[in-house]
C-alpha cells in the first residue's frame, strides 16, 4: 500500500461513526451495495456483523449478513455439540449448524474456538465432514487458523 493512500483511508475513517458503539473511526463498511453502515472490527460480534476472513475479506452488517439455510429443530433437547449447553431452536447469528449432516448445532463462540484450535483440520464435530462444512463456516464469518 502506498503511504498517501493509507493516509487518505485513515482520514476518511476518522469521519465515519461506528453503527454499533457510535464512536468515530469506523473502518469496516458493509459490502452490500447501497448500505452505508460502518463499524469497528472489534465491535462486529457485538453488532452481529459478519466478516469473511477469506477471498475478498468482505464484511456485512447485521441486516445483510449471510444466513444459513438449515431446517429448525423444534425440540426441548437442542444442545451445542461442543459445550453441551442448550442452543436456540432456530438458526441465528449465535446458533449455527452443519450444512451436511443438519444434525450438529453449536454456539458461534464454541465453533470459533474449535476452528482456531483445529486449523486446517477443521471439520464438523458430529459427521466429520470437512470441505462443505469448512466453506459454510468461512462464509458465516468463522475464522480459521492458518497453522
Amino acid at each position: 500500500y502506498l503511504v498517501g493512500d493509507t493516509r487518505d483511508i485513515i482520514r476518511e475513517a476518522a469521519k465515519k461513526s461506528c453503527c454499533i458503539c457510535y464512536k468515530m473511526g469506523a473502518t469496516i463498511t458493509c459490502c452490500q451495495t447501497g448500505c452505508d453502515r460502518a463499524f469497528h472490527l472489534p465491535c462486529a460480534p457485538e453488532g452481529r456483523c459478519v466478516t469473511q476472513y477469506f477471498g475478498a475479506y468482505r464484511s456485512f452488517c447485521w441486516e445483510h449478513s449471510p444466513q444459513q439455510k438449515l431446517q429448525p429443530r423444534p425440540s426441548r433437547h437442542n444442545t451445542c455439540t461442543i459445550c453441551l449447553d442448550t442452543v436456540e431452536d432456530t438458526i441465528s447469528y449465535n446458533t449455527m449448524g452443519c450444512p451436511v449432516c443438519q444434525d450438529a448445532r453449536f454456539h458461534r463462540p464454541c465453533i470459533q474456538r474449535l476452528a482456531l484450535h483445529a486449523g486446517i483440520g477443521f471439520r464438523c464435530p458430529c459427521c466429520l465432514n470437512q470441505e462443505p462444512f469448512m466453506m459454510e463456516m468461512l462464509t458465516m464469518g468463522i475464522r480459521l487458523s492458518k497453522r
